[in-house]
């Protein structure tokens, strides 16, 4: 199995689809997880100006997230080449994944197809920072999720029954004193803004004002958690996407294709260096982290890396042990057609 069984999927579901399929793949195997980021709208603009506009695009995404703005603008970049566009959900299709979903104007989730909320996190170089527990004396800043915050306030107002103005300001004081001021501006500005891009990416196909306000309301905010999964039924039924239902025959190709994805990437294998280095001290490993494929075209985000096998010394420990020393080569998209 490999590029020859992945081209017959590929038109096969065009065939049934009367469509033109456009992949894109951000793999998330542990150790090597890849996001949904604009530096691959270069080559996805590569893909779809070979199609030429098209009646019909369905983009085949699988995605454990990215930038929110990178999701807004892949929809509005596979737009300028169709009339209609629909996403194809084999697997999962998270966060930001999500919201390029809102974007199509019908959604095809497989059994086992799943959507999150879509709360972003922000990391602004005045928030918080928590110590490297590898490297004393070295912090890291550490993620704000959007939601998290505005959940902290709730939680006052709610459960602890705090009413009146004084009693909020110290609350409001108390998370100021935790999280900068400048990250809780950008908190409620990232808030705001995938609200905004959530609403506009539905209006492209909907008209109905109150649904596309309950539907944003749903997967903003009434799911309580980013690890909160959304099965088919839920999307369908509960969030009320335009969730289509397509022949048994269809889905078996669309679960057929996520499978080939799947073993090309190995993404169900957490990485580890001694898969490269076997015997040797010292390796170049090549890690392909995700795909833009689509008729005859194929595009992979491919990392190398300088890997060696060091012995580690820690403190009030006798015995040396392992450890890895990784330095990046090269990481970029490139076409290739071999694969």
């Amino acid at each position: 199995m490999g590029r020859t069984e992945r081209q017959e999927l590929i038109k096969t579901i065009e065939e049934v689809r009367g469509s033109r399929l456009l992949v894109y793949i951000t793999g998330d195997r542990r150790g090597l997880e890849t996001r949904i980021a604009m530096d691959a709208f270069p080559f996805v603009f590569t893909h779809l100006s070979r199609m030429g506009y098209q009646e019909k695009i369905d983009l085949y995404l699988y995605s454990p997230g990215g930038a929110t703005m990178a999701g807004y603008g892949l929809v509005n970049l596979i737009r300028e080449f169709c009339r209609s566009f629909s996403v194809i959900v084999p697997f999962k299709a998270l966060s930001c994944a999500t919201l390029i979903a809102f974007g199509g104007d019908e959604v095809i989730m497989s059994k086992m197809g799943l959507l999150s909320p879509i709360d972003p996190s922000v990391t602004s170089p005045y928030g918080p920072r928590v110590p490297r527990p590898d490297i004393p004396g070295v912090e890291v800043l550490v993620p704000v999720n959007v939601e998290d915050a505005m959940s902290y306030l709730d939680l006052a107002k709610k459960e602890a029954g705090l009413k009146d103005e004084e009693s909020l300001a110290k609350v409001f004081d108390k998370l100021s004193t935790n999280v900068p001021p400048l990250t809780l501006g950008a908190v409620n500005r990232a808030r705001e803004q995938i609200r905004f891009l959530a609403k506009t990416l539905l209006s492209y196909h909907m008209k109905d004002e109150q649904k596309i306000e309950k539907i944003v309301s749903v997967i903003t905010r009434e799911r309580f958690s980013h690890e909160y999964m959304i099965g088919r039924r839920e999307a369908k039924e509960i969030v009320e996407l335009n969730v289509l239902d397509v022949p048994e025959s269809l889905e078996e190709k669309i679960v057929s294709l996520f499978n080939e994805y799947n073993s090309l990437f190995n993404m169900n294998i957490p990485y580890n260096p001694e898969e490269v280095l076997s015997s040797q001290d010292r390796a170049v490993g090549q890690f392909d982290r995700g795909i833009i494929e689509s008729d005859n075209l194929t595009h992979i985000f491919r990392t190398k890396k300088d890997i060696r096998r060091v012995e580690v010394t820690q403190p009030g420990v006798p015995v040396p042990g392992i450890g890895y020393q990784e330095r990046i080569l090269s990481e970029s998209w490139v076409e290739d057609n071999s694969i």
